[in-house]
């Protein structure tokens, strides 16, 4: 046996395999880098993408599903409405047109429209102001449960509609009553549900989250009874809403309310 070429080959396979391990040691060293550089936190990549947003509500962890019935008004309250007449009760929709129309000198006053709904509507105190739409001269409510909105639900609104005058002249109302919360769970934390957004491609380069707050919302609607679940509220740039789900952590498409 020739020692000295049994020796080369020796040093060359050893090479070899050293250079296999050096290679298998840097691809590692590498995922794992990989691995730290995809666990930066999000509030790096959204800085990287000069992507900003308000405080973030961090006190709240948990929080459970909600379940109501919807109301059907009663003849008793009706009758205690001052200067309404009654277009359509005994249903879930409340009708009513004011005998005297009540002038508003600012339709988004949100102190004179709370003080107004309290005195003047059953149940008045348990909504909360939306928006003022200039084009169809209406003024909308949601119900709210706890300091927390029920968002988008035909079930739970409240519209007031206006004359060219400013002056409220009737309303269509709804709401859920009986309400009842179930068992308080883990939610998304709200940066989680920015990262959804953002992950999604929600959120643009240089946008702003503007607010962000848990309320619920009801996948199904146009029912006696309802389970609503706890929802994230997140406004973008001051103008486009976003929800998304607390507990599962994905978007809802507000077209068919399916999620994303």
């Amino acid at each position: 046996m020739d020692w000295s070429k049994t020796k080369t080959i020796f040093i060359i396979t050893f090479l070899i395999l050293d250079i296999f391990l050096a290679y298998q040691f840097i691809q590692k060293r590498n995922s794992s880098q990989l691995d730290v550089i995809l666990e930066t936190t999000i509030e790096e990549q959204l800085e990287a993408n000069g992507i900003t947003y308000v405080e973030l509500p961090k006190e709240i962890t948990k929080a459970a599903y909600l379940s109501g019935k919807s109301k059907i008004f009663t003849a008793q309250e009706i009758k205690k409405l001052p200067n309404q007449k009654v277009v359509i009760s005994n249903q879930p929709v409340l009708e009513v047109s004011f005998i005297e129309p009540v002038p508003l000198s600012n339709p988004r006053d949100q102190y004179f429209l709370n003080n107004f709904i309290k005195r003047n509507i059953i149940s008045g105190e348990n909504y909360s102001f939306w928006k003022f739409d200039e084009k169809e001269k209406e003024i909308l409510f949601f119900q709210k449960y706890n300091g927390k909105v029920i968002y988008k639900n035909v079930s739970s609104m409240l519209v007031l509609h206006l004359n060219e005058n400013n002056e409220i002249i009737s309303y269509e109302q709804t709401l859920l009553h009986d309400l009842e919360e179930y068992e308080k769970q883990e939610i998304v934390p709200a940066i989680k549900a920015i990262e959804t957004l953002y992950k999604k491609n929600h959120l643009n380069p240089g946008d702003h989250v503007t607010n962000i707050e848990l309320g619920y919302y009801a996948l199904v609607q146009f029912t006696a009874s309802q389970v609503l679940t706890p929802t994230w509220r997140i406004v973008v740039n001051g103008k486009e809403d976003y929800y998304v789900n607390a507990f599962e952590g994905q978007v809802i498409n507000e077209e068919n309310k399916m999620l994303e």
